[in-house]
């Protein structure tokens, strides 16, 4: 019997590899796709403004790294003893102003360079939902649990979103023209606006990235959201919140983003690593005992056979974890 529906994934012309750089940007799904490829030695920069679920912000954001926008004192606002951002993630926020500038406007340097050099940008769009203020119309990226009657809540037209996204991947093109874009849709359940809304923000979010990558050259899909809402389809694989997929769903979504999208000699090397990095990560009962000196040494001696193999990728981590003191 089938108990899984089939989608055929098509494998990128272009494949990715362990020589490219990834700016990675969008909703929470992005960070799992990111901390995957950061674990297993990818150059990436994720989440330059913190997590971004709307493709309004994404597309604002991208824009500001592209200008290398600096933040000014005014672009900030004060609340419950905090400063922040309307444009970031309260990860970005804190109690005095001028480390909360200097904090954004670092991440927007960093990102301004490392798009300079970067092979692929990886967007990951949650909700077509866009809160405005009401003052000024101004939307924002973040709401930072103020109070519902300061925003407007606005279900974004297919042709706004299309209109913003292409507009900043135009830009993005002119900026690096060696730039390649692949666009997902998160499948987490934006369940607070109620099952009905959620289906019609997911659905226009469909329509818009699959005209974008038919459109554009140079311009992938990659189905995280069917992967998960229409093969494994089964609250088994959600959390108990009914809304994020759960460990396995995940794991899944990202087996099948690494033999679609990754050449084999990539692949191969990730597998590798991901055992150095579990070594790394173990935790000894016993930290003094011969047995587990004897597997740091192994340990320590492989990883630097594969710096040396590898010297455009960084080990320090788990050489500095291997060695003995």
């Amino acid at each position: 019997m089938q108990f899984f529906t089939n989608i055929n994934l098509k494998a990128l012309p272009s494949p990715i590899t362990y020589h490219h750089k990834i700016l990675l940007i969008g909703s929470c799904f992005t960070e799992h796709i990111g901390n995957y490829l950061s674990d297993v030695k990818f150059r990436t920069l994720q989440n330059p403004n913190g997590i971004l679920f709307d493709p309004i912000s994404v597309s604002n954001s991208i824009l500001s790294y592209i200008e290398n926008k600096q933040y000014q004192a005014t672009d900030l606002f004060y609340h419950n003893e905090v400063w922040h951002s309307w444009q970031h993630h309260s990860r970005f926020s804190g109690l005095q102003q001028e480390d909360v500038l200097a904090q954004i406007n670092k991440s927007q340097s960093d990102a301004h360079i490392f798009l300079k050099e970067a092979d692929w940008v990886m967007i990951t769009l949650g909700s077509s939902f866009v809160y405005k203020l009401i003052e000024s119309e101004e939307p924002v990226a973040n709401c930072h649990k103020m109070p519902a009657q300061t925003f407007k809540k606005h279900l974004s037209t297919i042709s706004e979103t299309e209109d913003a996204l292409r507009n900043a991947i135009s830009q993005l093109m002119q900026f690096n023209p060696e730039l390649k874009i692949m666009l997902t849709i998160s499948p987490v359940r934006h369940l607070r606006d109620g099952v009905i809304d959620n289906n019609r923000s997911k659905a226009r979010l469909i329509e818009v990235v699959h005209s974008l990558s038919s459109s554009l050259e140079n311009v992938f899909y990659f189905p995280a959201y069917e992967l998960v809402i229409d093969v494994l389809r089964d609250y088994r694989f959600f959390d108990i919140d009914l809304a994020h997929p759960n460990y396995a769903a995940t794991q899944f979504v990202l087996e099948k983003f690494a033999e679609t999208c990754f050449e084999s000699n990539t692949r191969t090397l990730m597998e590798e690593i991901k055992k150095l990095v579990i070594a790394r990560n173990h935790k000894p009962f016993h930290a003094q005992s011969q047995q587990h000196i004897t597997f740091l040494n192994t340990s320590l001696q492989k990883t630097i056979q594969y710096q040396s193999k590898y010297p455009f990728l960084d080990f320090s981590n788990e050489i500095n974890s291997f060695t003995i003191n």
